[in-house]
């Protein structure tokens, strides 16, 4: 059985926030049997020298499978697609244009992001914050503005099919959701949306909300 290596415990800011939620979610749009690991970052779990075997960054998620381990959540969702053989296209071209649009989430669109949301983060502690905000949220615009075009004559990403690439890319656009950034970009607002209203993404939160004790409304 597959085991998560997830959060059962993180400062009350990043709650809703962990990347062990892209695991999760892809988890239960498999079917794939799971447990969870519940990891305490404030008690220094993951500087164990047994975590840092999973994962020598000493980051969530990990994941162990019959012996197989992996970290990094792009690689991780895009074993459970191949193991599955759901929310992949079964030929090589569709494999690899899905995976092309994981490393866009990732690579392209995911550093503009935080950029931003590390700006807001900080608020006023960041002396020079506000002065580099609008550069930063320009970048952040003109990745959006792109991907808006894209998705004109397109339901997903690849094509009318929901994949992982899909899934990683919808929880990039998540981390900008307390701003008003989305709001233009009619298209991807309407895609992201599309994507966070399955199943198995309310299932997911409903049971990330119970492992870490919070009420439901602070994942969303």
């Amino acid at each position: 059985m597959i085991t998560l290596y997830g959060f059962n415990n993180v400062i009350p800011p990043v709650v809703g926030e962990t990347r062990d939620l892209r695991v999760q979610w892809a988890l239960e749009e498999t079917g794939l049997p799971y447990r969870v690991h519940g990891l305490d970052f404030p008690a220094g779990d993951l500087s164990t020298e047994t975590y840092r075997r999973l994962n020598p960054f000493a980051q969530v998620p990990a994941l162990e499978d019959d012996g197989l381990i992996l970290a990094e959540s792009g690689a991780i969702l895009l074993y459970i697609a191949e193991k599955a053989g759901k929310l992949i296209p079964a030929d090589f071209e569709g494999r690899m244009q899905t995976t092309r649009w994981c490393f866009a989430a990732l690579n392209t669109l995911e550093p503009a992001i935080l950029q931003v949301v590390a700006i807001d983060f900080a608020g006023d502690s960041d002396p020079t914050g506000r002065q580099r905000r609008p550069a930063a949220v320009a970048q952040v615009e003109r990745r959006l503005a792109a991907l808006d075009d894209w998705l004109s004559n397109r339901e997903y990403l690849t094509g009318a099919e929901f994949t992982v690439a899909d899934l990683l890319t919808s929880m990039v656009l998540r981390e900008i959701r307390k701003t008003d950034i989305l709001i233009p970009y009619k298209r991807v607002a309407a895609y992201s949306a599309r994507c966070l209203d399955r199943p198995a993404w309310r299932r997911t939160t409903k049971l990330y909300a119970e492992r870490l004790g919070v009420e439901l409304a602070r994942v969303h």
